[in-house]
């Protein structure tokens, strides 16, 4: 049987629940945006709604893939997580390059999910 969720099909579905879920407060999934701690391109993200939610559809897929991956691609995960955040980080307050950067980010993600082995 050949797998039917496409990979736009499970984010999707998951960007949606993570929409439903999320507080009214301004918030995005993967920090708080009433910290009064936050670096420039977290303002940036919490002030700009389309990148808060490019930031909870990454957090929510990133969470589902970490939670179907064996652990030794669980930390190769993780790992690739941070250099992407340091990636995002640098871009400081620049819209485009943040948003750029959740697009390659999400689009890993997605190729990730793609690898998984699925049984037959």
């Amino acid at each position: 049987m050949r797998h039917f969720l496409t990979t736009t099909g499970i984010t999707g579905l998951l960007f949606g629940a993570a929409l439903m879920a999320a507080p009214s407060t301004a918030s995005a999934a993967s920090f708080d945006c009433d910290s009064g701690k936050l670096a420039a391109d977290e303002k940036v993200i919490c002030d700009t709604r389309s990148l808060n939610d490019a930031d909870v559809k990454m957090v929510t897929t990133f969470d589902i893939l970490t939670s179907l991956l064996a652990m030794g691609n669980r930390g190769k995960l993780q790992e690739e997580q941070s250099v992407w955040l340091k990636k995002r980080q640098a871009c400081g307050e620049d819209v485009e390059c943040i948003r750029g950067a959740y697009a390659e980010r999400l689009k890993q993600l997605d190729e990730a999910y793609k690898g998984l082995s699925r049984p037959l």
